[in-house]
């Protein structure tokens, strides 16, 4: 069995963004050579997460309000005692969650028809890694 690991830097310019990373693991898969396995995508920082999901611009804001309506920026978190004020981002970390792990089949990500991966980014504006992990053969 065979492992590549590649890691992608993200520095947002917004608080919260979401950004379609597939071209960019698809192209860490392809530089791999891996035909048969799995890939893994992992945020770094728990303050972030990785989802697959439709890349649509309405889905993609109606995700951006379901998690604000869940986990909203508020004064109250306890984890602000700390000196830190993203205690939302943390909360919604929990609720997309940090990985992803996606087949590979004859060397492509086999994603279903609408499906993409996306890194989801909660209290931006500062560099932040993500990992790349393909396994297999």
């Amino acid at each position: 069995m065979k492992f590549e690991t590649e890691y992608l830097v993200f520095q947002t310019t917004k608080k919260r963004e979401y950004i379609n990373i597939t071209d960019k693991v698809e192209q860490a898969l392809h530089r791999s050579g891996i035909q048969e396995g799995m890939i893994l995508v992992s945020a770094m920082h728990i303050t972030a997460g990785v989802y697959v999901n439709d890349a649509e611009s309405g889905l993609i804001a109606d995700i951006d309000e379901w998690l604000e309506s869940l986990a909203p920026f508020k004064e109250g978190y306890r984890h602000h005692r700390t000196g830190e004020t993203n205690g939302d981002a943390h909360l919604k970390s929990l609720l997309v969650h940090h990985e992803v792990i996606v087949p590979v089949t004859k060397g492509r990500l086999d994603l279903g028809p609408w499906q993409q991966i996306y890194y989801a980014e909660f209290d931006g504006r500062r560099p932040k890694r993500l990992i790349i992990k393909a396994m297999g053969e």
